[in-house]
């Protein structure tokens, strides 16, 4: 028995995918589940602040100091507008001087309805600001800033944005990815294994035709797939297409362009793995940081600054942004040219790589 036990201990150490899945992945979910959390206490609230704000007074200060929130800057207008109408956003907050000593200041909260999560957390927070300010500058106790608008915010009206929205580009996009390298790993390897190419070998069919046959049957099914997962997820969840039967068509010419991207990484494991238990470890070190760390459940802003970098070169990540900007935003694939350049640029590289380590025996 202890020798069966030494002997199966052994065996199991020596299998990567056994290392992989029972050390590694854990630790992988602890440290990226712990970057999002790792700020502690209590939660911090994204801010923007208006470009016509008066910034030379302690409320300011106060602001730009308080670790409850944090301020978030824009280029354009349109991110601003981008990332309200998302709700990424807890509101827009301008100060103004006012004419008179007390109270020196009033201030305006604009927001829309997409933050409903998270604007009866910024009121008090402002509150406490004024207050801590009024005791440190009066003595009589009169308010240094009070808000112009009775405590009842400058609100927009938008249209919802649904976790949904979020969430299935997300879950496609993986589908795609897992498809395309587990996949075509799988399939190249037994049929070579199996010796099945090595008779395709003695018919009249061209190398070419094989792969463009067997890879063809993969886009086939897998566009299927997508099919199904877009109606599911707009008949029955209230996933938004937002231009109809366009919208529809334009995220399956997206996924078309993912999985050919991301059938390249499936070659290439297939062509580097030895033996069939080398597949799941290949696969899952270009499958699983891109599951973690490319927007699929959350956003990436979420991650500490130094990890974002990181985040915005996976082609999983340019793949669901493409997603979300047309179903959501109704952008069309011409206004989409980054992502398309960026998942253009990684097929290049991935077929490139691929035909240099890919075996036919």
């Amino acid at each position: 028995m202890l020798a069966i036990t030494r002997a199966s201990l052994k065996a199991i150490f020596r299998s990567p995918s056994a290392v992989i899945f029972s050390f590694l992945f854990p630790l992988i979910f602890i440290l990226v589940f712990g970057f999002i959390g790792e700020s502690g206490g209590a939660p911090s609230y994204k801010i923007a602040i208006d470009k016509d704000c008066d910034t030379t007074n302690e409320l300011y200060d106060s602001i730009k100091t308080f670790n409850r929130f944090d301020i978030v800057r824009f280029n354009t207008d349109t991110e601003l507008q981008e990332s309200m109408s998302k709700g990424k956003i807890a509101g827009v907050i301008k100060i103004t001087k006012t004419p008179v000593a007390i109270p020196a200041y009033t201030y305006t909260i604009k927001s829309t309805n997409a933050s409903d999560d998270k604007w009866p957390q910024v009121l008090p927070l402002m509150n406490s600001l004024v207050n801590r300010i009024s005791n440190e500058k009066y003595v009589n106790r009169p308010t240094f800033a009070v808000a112009d608008f009775n405590y009842k915010r400058d609100i927009a009206h938008v249209r919802e944005y649904k976790t949904i929205d979020f969430i299935l580009p997300g879950q496609l996009g993986f589908s795609l990815l897992s498809a395309g390298v587990f996949g075509v790993a799988f399939m190249f390897f037994n049929l070579r294994n199996t010796l099945v190419l090595k008779r395709f070998f003695a018919t009249p069919i061209t190398r070419t035709n094989i792969i463009l046959g067997e890879a063809l049957s993969r886009v086939l099914f897998q566009l299927l797939t997508a099919i199904t997962i877009l109606l599911v997820g707009h008949f029955f969840f209230g996933f938004t297409l937002i231009n109809g039967v366009v919208t529809f068509f334009e995220l399956l010419i997206l996924s078309l362009i993912g999985l050919i991207v991301f059938m390249g990484f499936g070659f290439i494991v297939s062509g580097l793995a030895k033996n069939e238990n080398a597949i799941p470890p290949f696969a899952n070190l270009i499958t699983l940081p891109q599951f973690l760390l490319a927007g699929t459940f959350f956003p990436t802003d979420d991650f500490p600054k130094w990890l974002q970098p990181i985040c915005n070169t996976l082609p999983l990540k340019h793949l669901n942004d493409a997603m979300r900007k047309i179903a959501f935003e109704g952008v069309h694939l011409t206004d989409c040219g980054k992502q398309i350049g960026i998942l253009a640029l990684w097929g290049i590289v991935v077929y490139i790589v691929a035909i240099k380590v890919f075996r036919w025996e």
